[in-house]
């Protein structure tokens, strides 16, 4: 039983800096590309590179 009372706090925190992280990436714009995100894995462009 004495183990949760290391456990709870430890999930609670580790909880915390998961949601900090998320709202870090809302507000640094990580997720307003998200069609030329998928536009760019289609592109060829580095098949040109590697052309002899």
């Amino acid at each position: 039983m004495t183990v949760l009372l290391f456990l709870v706090p430890l999930a609670l925190i580790l909880g915390a800096l998961g949601l900090a992280a998320f709202l870090w990436a809302l507000g640094s714009s990580q997720y307003e590309d998200l069609e030329g995100a998928a536009a760019r894995i289609l592109a060829d462009d580095d098949l040109k590179e590697r052309a002899p």
